[in-house]
């Protein structure tokens, strides 16, 4: 692990840097103003003395007296300690103070000549090969009729100026290291305190981690460190305070849980026992204290219980499940599993819930077994039944109406006959579901959907309706065959009676990732959308005149749910009005 710097070594690094930093740029700022200073006022004086030369020199430019002109420029530059240059608009030198013109080269491309021969005047600072130092140039132009004639340049070098200004920077630079110097002395004592005041806090923080929670700092003399000391004390006593509120809500969980008739067992990912309650413990002749941090294989000595528990560590999402427990008789429990999170919402865990519902499960199999055997829909075909037979039996009735009351009275019987077959298929698979006695074989789904067209041939034919096998002809499942047979003869059933005539029902079988998809698809009127979460239930009827009208009985589509759901899956309905309806139901693969 990399080591930390302390606290007064960052401040005092960051002061020096602050400091130096400052004085830096203070002297960097300064030299330029200073040799910008010193640049203008020698740049005016120069402009002056081109000035003086201007009026001097114009008599000999036109004409021109070149003679005369080298000769005025020795003199003066002599006499000024300046050197004085007159260049012509081409360029070419007629008069140097320390040079002889004709040996001189043309002057046209020198910055401050162009300049003066554009704007009337310039300036330019650049190193002279020939004095080997920084030169000064100032060039202002001689006009004679409003057109320049010549270009009068004076130039001195910059060596005095560069010396005073090295002085200076020299000065600044012994002056800065001082105060550089005395400041850093001031910052590294001031660190070296309020360090001492940190570490105090940091070492009372230390403390309260150890759970001294009485611990409590003196106020410092600065304002900062006080308001953070007195942070620190409120902090203590709120610790404190909720430490007693934590163990006064944990001795009040302990008694709401000792007080359940449920069972409460809290487990980890790894299957260990964190806590329960004492209804648990009795449930499963368990030692309360021991049975903590012991792994749920060795407390619950369930195969069904540890299962469930697995697979809802695995999934990490609610469940609940209805399982039997062999302790002193056979109970039902009523097992749910809800995830427990930490303040960062990571699941550590699950808490599993266990209720006995052994009396309420018997209540539940009473109520089935009460639906199965009277059902609303009895009533409506024995009243018919009853009204005919009823009429006959007053004997005014003409042999041919009679004849008529008689195949009404048959029909309704088959109706009576079919709801009857309908609901002791539905308590049947119910009961083998829940027994788990369904029995599964490896069949083709082809076959399956063969047996099923077989049996649905002659209503299609009747409407001219062609019912049309598609998919994969290998596919297989491991299902009961009998079962998975009759929902889809329901399906196809349902498809051909609210088909119009001539249209084409389809059948397929596909095998996604991780199931089978049985789809059977019509072209009939199709099915509202407010219809569809309620179209699986017992008896619901979406039109029940035409329902009755083409036989049906209100249970073909339960039967269906309760066979997919007997398999472990489900079944799905799409459906548009005027388009028709898809139902597929889902098959978990093996």
């Amino acid at each position: 692990m990399r080591r930390r710097a302390r606290l007064v070594w960052r401040l005092f690094g960051l002061f020096t840097v602050i400091v130096c930093g400052t004085l830096v740029a203070a002297g960097w700022y300064f030299s330029q103003a200073f040799d910008a200073f010193f640049q203008t006022e020698v740049a005016v004086d120069l402009t002056a003395r081109t000035r003086l030369v201007q009026a001097l020199v114009a008599p000999h430019l036109a004409p021109l007296n070149a003679a005369a002109v080298d000769d005025l420029c020795k003199r003066l530059g002599a006499e000024s300690n300046t050197r004085y240059t007159v260049i012509l608009p081409s360029g070419v030198v007629v008069g140097d103070t320390w040079e002889t013109p004709a040996n001189m080269d043309n002057h046209a491309a020198r910055p401050e000549v162009a300049g003066a021969l554009a704007r009337g005047a310039e300036s330019s600072r650049r190193f002279s090969t020939t004095l080997q130092r920084n030169v000064l140039y100032v060039a202002s132009s001689v006009h004679d009729q409003g057109r320049p004639v010549a270009v009068v340049r004076a130039a001195i070098p910059l060596s005095r100026m560069e010396e005073e200004l090295d002085r200076l920077r020299s000065r600044f630079v012994g002056i800065g290291a001082l105060i550089a110097g005395l400041a850093l002395a001031v910052t590294l004592a001031l660190s070296q305190r309020y360090g001492r005041k940190v570490r105090e806090l940091q070492e009372a923080a230390a403390r309260l981690a150890e759970g001294d929670l009485s611990q409590r700092l003196p106020a410092p003399d600065s304002e900062e460190l006080a308001g953070l000391a007195e942070s620190f004390n409120r902090m203590a006593a709120q610790i404190e305070s909720r430490m007693q509120e934590v163990v006064r809500q944990r001795n009040q969980l302990e008694g709401v849980l000792s007080s359940m008739q449920e069972g409460v067992i809290a487990v980890d990912r790894e299957e260990r026992v964190l806590s329960l309650n004492p209804a648990a413990a009795r449930w499963f002749d368990l030692p309360l204290e021991r049975a903590r941090g012991r792994s749920l294989q060795e407390v619950v000595r369930n195969l069904a219980i540890q299962k469930f528990v697995a697979r809802s560590l695995a999934t990490g999402v609610p469940a609940e499940e209805d399982m039997a427990v062999f302790q002193n008789g056979e109970r039902i429990l009523n097992v749910r599993s809800t995830p427990l999170q930490g303040a960062g919402s990571e699941t550590f865990g699950s808490l599993i819930v266990f209720n006995d519902v052994t009396q309420l499960r018997r209540l539940e199999d009473m109520r089935r077994d009460f639906v199965a055997n009277v059902s609303h829909e009895l009533k409506t075909p024995l009243t018919a039944i009853k009204g005919f037979v009823e009429t006959l039996h007053q004997g005014q009735v003409d042999p041919e109406e009679a004849r008529r009351f008689l195949g009404i009275i048959a029909k309704h019987v088959d109706r009576l006959n079919v709801i009857i077959q309908d609901l002791l298929m539905l308590s049947r698979i119910e009961d083998q579901a829940e027994r788990a006695e369904i029995k599964r074989e490896t069949v083709r789904l082809h076959d399956v959907f063969a047996n099923a067209v077989q049996i649905c041939r002659p209503a299609a034919e009747a409407k001219r309706i062609r019912i049309r096998v598609t998919g994969d002809e290998t596919i297989t499942a491991s299902v009961d065959p009998v079962l998975l047979e009759q929902a889809v003869v329901n399906l196809l059933d349902n498809a051909v009676k609210y088909s119009d005539p001539e249209r084409e029902v389809e059948i397929s079988g596909r095998a996604a990732d991780r199931e089978i998809r049985i789809r059977v698809r019509d072209q009939g009127v199709g099915i509202e959308r407010r219809h569809l979460p309620r179209l699986f239930e017992r008896f619901y009827r979406v039109d029940k005149a035409r329902s009755r009208a083409v036989g049906g009985t209100g249970l073909g589509l339960a039967i269906v749910k309760h066979i997919a759901q007997a398999h472990g899956g489900h079944v799905s309905v799409e459906s548009t009005v005027g388009e028709g309806s898809r139902f597929t139901i889902h098959l978990p693969r093996n």
